[in-house]
């Protein structure tokens, strides 16, 4: 009998219709959220997150700067607890764990009402610990998602959050009525555009299959939103392949990391198609001289095919990029772990490490059993 558990696959595969579900849902999604966020009036946006939550927020911080026109603050739990913490009193915060298992996410919730402050967490499941700590649990629409290497809720958390950008910045004056058709109906070619990326994916793939499951270390550049889709890329390549894999923003990268680079290394570049495109595929190409496997997400003409991911739509606003760009560093990230058979970790991993720290709660094995 074939195996039927879910992998990674699974749920990107699942990805484009849980998009779709979600934006035509959009009012009803977010309305908890944007409701407060109009009562609170914020002068700032603090999102309190890690992991993947975290990535998946920097892929709309952007999003959600330009169209609330507020200042976006990404923040992890443990540096909230330990410090950073001095919110205004305008300042609108919220905590996110897909997962809802998360402990350090649970001890930020606790603190914010120690602080006085309503505790919003935002999490794909509902009935998990999170509701034993929150004032408000808001679902960001994952639906079911229960493997660890998380793809369908990194996707769905960076639109729930470009959606509230859209809806409270309706309600609060800063986003038309026109603008918000526009945006919706852009991104409700996210789901085609995803399929898309998921085939012109494999086809790298099966091009470079050896350059693929060769990679010692890995560089991801990019800017703005190519930055958030990096920062996602370099914790699946690390987490899932197993080898030292670093996201910077591009100018970051070379100043100072970029010394390292060898022949053996492996870069990749996300193009964020606006301004400082261009320097960002002038790092691409610096990379090949030294590199042959470099790869980039772009359409720019001034890239070989080869070695490049085009993106053959009408991109009106490139800051939704993430929603359909993310299956290309999953479908890699698990792919690449199949054909190395690295699923498994190292035995003292499993032996000691696990036992000596715990970053989750024990109800993680009920909603992520896979």
């Amino acid at each position: 009998m074939a195996d039927t558990t879910p992998t990674m696959l699974t749920y990107i595969e699942e990805t484009p219709a849980q998009l779709k579900l979600n934006v035509e849902r959009a009012e009803e999604l977010t309305h908890e959220l944007v409701d407060l966020y109009v009562e609170k009036k914020p002068h700032a946006i603090w999102i309190i997150a890690c992991g993947s939550s975290s990535n998946g927020s920097q892929c709309a911080r952007y999003f959600m700067m330009k169209y609330l026109k507020r200042e976006v603050k990404i923040v992890t739990p443990s540096t909230f607890i330990y410090g950073e913490n001095h919110l205004h009193e305008d300042d609108f915060a919220f905590v996110i764990s897909q997962s809802g298992c998360s402990t350090n996410s649970i001890a930020a919730l606790d603190m914010l009402k120690e602080m006085g402050i309503t505790a919003i967490g935002l999490t794909g499941n509902v009935e998990s610990d999170f509701k034993d700590h929150a004032d408000l649990v808001v679902d960001y629409g994952v639906g079911e998602e229960t493997v660890g290497y998380v793809t369908k809720g990194v996707a769905t958390l960076a639109q729930f959050l470009m959606l509230f950008a859209i809806e409270a910045g309706v309600r609060t004056g800063t986003v038309t009525e026109e603008e918000r058709a526009a945006l919706l109906e852009e991104m409700a070619d996210a789901p085609r555009r995803h399929e898309v990326v998921q085939k012109e994916t494999w086809e790298l793939y099966n091009r470079h299959k050896a350059d693929f499951t060769s990679m010692t270390v890995v560089n991801h550049c990019g800017f703005l939103q190519g930055y958030g889709i990096t920062c996602e890329g370099a914790l699946k390549f690390g987490e899932t392949i197993q080898i030292p894999s670093f996201a910077y923003e591009g100018e970051e990268w070379i100043h100072g990391p970029n010394l390292q680079l060898t022949p053996n290394y492996t870069v990749v570049c996300i193009d964020h198609l606006t301004e400082g495109s261009d320097r960002l595929v002038d790092i691409y190409l610096a990379a090949r001289t030294v590199t042959d496997h470099a790869f980039i997400v772009t359409n720019s003409d001034r890239v070989d095919d080869d070695h490049a991911i085009r993106l053959p739509f009408d991109i009106t606003e490139p800051l939704m990029m993430p929603l359909y760009v993310l299956p290309f560093y999953q479908i890699i990230a698990h792919q690449a772990t199949t054909d190395l058979h690295r699923w498994e970790k190292h035995p003292l991993f499993e032996e000691r490490f696990r036992k000596a720290i715990s970053t989750k709660t024990d109800k993680i094995d009920q909603i992520m059993p896979n």
